[in-house]
């Protein structure tokens, strides 16, 4: 069975581009366009990870993963933060909000699945 992967991003095309990438191989995909629409999507399913924008309206990057990672579901899930934020500060902020890892947008598919293939639960 496909694993599941949910991306958070305010920008249609780069959910279509993230999209794509992940469901060449051969990923399920879950789309939510802000940190909000997330939560109200992740309703207990399994989601094998989540690949979340830093700066999007109604709830960011950051404070999702922190309301997340209170969700007993989806304390573990690994989150991968897609951003064109690259300051080590926001990086050390979401590090401490508990992202697995950091890819700075424009990203290269392949750099992006093999974030995927090491932090993607079992």
């Amino acid at each position: 069975m496909a694993k599941t992967i949910m991306t958070i991003d305010d920008s249609a095309s780069i959910r279509q581009v993230v999209g794509i990438t992940l469901k060449k191989a051969g990923y399920e995909v879950l789309e939510a366009c802000d940190g909000k629409d997330a939560l109200n999507k992740l309703t207990g399913q399994k989601v094998h990870l989540i690949v979340c924008d830093v700066n999007m309206p109604n709830m960011d990057g950051i404070a999702f993963l922190k309301t997340v990672k209170q969700h007993p579901a989806y304390k573990f899930t690994p989150i991968i933060m897609l951003t064109t934020e690259s300051q080590e500060a926001k990086k050390q902020e979401g590090k401490a909000a508990g992202a697995k890892a950091w890819v700075v947008k424009p990203f290269k598919p392949e750099q992006m699945l093999s974030a995927v293939e090491k932090l993607i639960l079992p």
